[in-house]
């Protein structure tokens, strides 16, 4: 990230609960930065897990005329979000896919339906599990085994992917985990809360 782009994130930090100033600085400055900027800021805001900043820059990127619709981009976004558990802000993105016609390949939709899983997000996780079913990507089984593995603390949802994995593949093995390892760890929890 150049100097320009260093001076743009900290003020952006800065004036971010003066929606004012936010919107008049990024309208002045923001916009006039270098692609290479612009995305590293976009970045470095993702990785700080800064969804109101990301979701600015976002919209920014999205106008500026370099702006080609990338599976990558709208990747990023999506696991920021589900670190987040942002659901309006993902629908929204996800609608700006949508209509741009981004299509992923099967192994991100097994990273995303992951991403929202391990951030208890179970209903958006099915959702973008329809989704991967409805892809025209043909399916692979790894993806499905990240999902299953995630799945785990939701037996209905994984009796459903797991149907419709042997189906897909037939004679294939999926591991269950043993039906009372999650039984366990509520007995073990309520011993420990006994003994104090």
């Amino acid at each position: 990230m150049s100097k320009e782009g260093l001076i743009a994130a900290k003020e952006l930090k800065r004036l971010q609960t003066k929606l004012v100033r936010l919107d008049r600085f990024i309208a002045s400055h923001v916009s006039r930065l270098l692609k290479s900027d612009l995305v590293s800021v976009l970045a470095e805001f993702q990785r700080q897990d800064q969804v109101f900043l990301c979701m600015k820059l976002y919209e920014v990127v999205r106008r500026e005329i370099w702006y080609r619709p990338d599976m990558f981009f709208y990747r990023d976004m999506l696991m920021m979000l589900a670190r987040n558990r942002r659901v309006d802000e993902t629908k929204k993105v996800w609608g700006d896919l949508k209509r741009e016609g981004v299509l992923f390949d099967q192994h991100t939709f097994g990273d995303l339906v992951r991403a929202f899983l391990d951030n208890e997000l179970p209903v958006e996780a099915m959702r973008l599990y329809g989704e991967m079913r409805d892809s025209p990507d043909p399916p692979l089984s790894l993806p499905f085994r990240v999902m299953l593995k995630g799945l785990v603390p939701y037996p209905e949802l994984r009796e459903r992917v797991k149907d419709d994995f042997l189906e897909l593949f037939p004679g294939m093995v999926v591991y269950d985990p043993p039906e009372d390892l999650c039984e366990e760890s509520d007995d073990e929890a309520r011993t420990d809360s006994d003994l104090e």
